[in-house]
């Protein structure tokens, strides 16, 4: 084994969302995703990232 200190990712992905949608729904999203070449999973994670940086306070709570 090696003694190299492993690398740890800042924005380590260890959690699962898990969400309801038609199939209908599901399967124009990843379609739409395929065209776009990106990924259903890339796009969720843009919007929630893109939506807690415009919901966020600007101040933090006292």
């Amino acid at each position: 084994m090696s003694d190299k200190p492993r690398k740890v990712k800042p924005n380590k992905k260890d959690s699962q969302l898990l969400i309801r949608i038609s199939t209908e729904e599901r399967e124009q999203f990843v379609q739409l995703c395929e065209q776009l070449d990106t990924t259903a999973a890339r796009e969720i994670r843009q919007f929630i990232r893109k939506f807690i940086k415009k919901h966020e306070p600007s101040e933090p709570p006292q």
